[in-house]
């Protein structure tokens, strides 16, 4: 791949933006190979966890290549926002949890790539934003849906109305980001999680990510019925009887995603 360094540890894949001349910016090439390697990592068995995070010191993600944007007409619009939303799609929908590791700037697509993981550390050097109103645009990738589902409509409207930047610790306090870390033990923290995530029963990971994501879509009853199906499904596995026969025996749990 061009843009994209891959490299897996202990059941964990790490995807690394690789475009530091451009601040890691996402062009139809970097989505499509970020695409095929969430496709990949998804179809092997080996790997049970994914990190994403930015090349350098700078930037996590700093946008879409304004350069490819300037481009752009209404239909070659609609066909790059559709395919931005594919593969964030991909992401949240993945099985397997996906770890945003946002070690700088976090704009426009790269706000929205963090957004469609499932779970995002920071370092303390990282700010987020959805400027694209200063382009004279708007979010295509999922920045007016993603982020008013995980900060409220207020938060939303203000972030991407204004397209003024926010900085770790704030994204912290609205809820956009999990955790906080120092530059220097971000990526040890999101292996760290990832590994922790890949000791996990994998059926029961999918399913809590399914759950979460249909629930949130639709009304408590509906979503309630969804998770005790859901349940079910776990009930018939054989990491729900390793886990039960594990913890009865005080002993690890080994759980082999069957």
């Amino acid at each position: 791949m061009n843009n994209l360094l891959l490299n897996t540890h202990n059941a964990v894949m790490t995807i690394t933006i690789n475009r530091p001349s451009k601040l890691n910016a996402l062009n139809h090439e970097t989505l499509t190979e970020l695409d095929e390697a969430i496709s990949q990592a998804i179809g092997d068995e080996s790997i049970r966890a994914l990190v994403i995070t930015g090349s350098g010191e700078k930037a996590f993600v700093a946008g879409a290549d304004i350069a490819e944007l300037a481009q752009t007409d209404a239909i070659s619009g609609l066909r790059f926002a559709e395919f931005g939303q594919q593969v964030m799609n991909r992401i949240e929908n993945s099985p397997k949890p996906v770890i945003a590791a946002v070690n700088g700037f976090a704009l426009g697509g790269g706000c929205e790539l963090a957004m469609a993981c499932h779970l995002r550390l920071a370092s303390e050097n990282a700010r987020f934003g959805q400027p694209e109103i200063k382009l004279g645009v708007i979010p295509g990738f999922g920045g007016t849906q993603r982020l008013t589902r995980l900060v409220g409509k207020g938060r939303a409207m203000e972030m991407n109305l204004l397209g003024d930047m926010i900085d770790a610790q704030r994204a912290h306090d609205i809820g956009l980001v999990n955790k906080v870390v120092a530059p220097s033990e971000l990526l040890s923290t999101a292996q760290a999680m990832g590994e922790q995530l890949s000791q996990s029963a994998p059926v029961a990971l999918s399913m809590i990510i399914d759950s979460i994501n249909h629930g949130a879509e639709c009304a408590l009853p509906e979503a309630l019925a969804y998770e005790a199906k859901a349940f079910a499904v776990c009930c018939a596995t054989e990491d729900k009887a390793e886990g039960t026969s594990a913890f009865l025996e005080k002993r690890p749990a080994r759980f082999s995603g069957k």
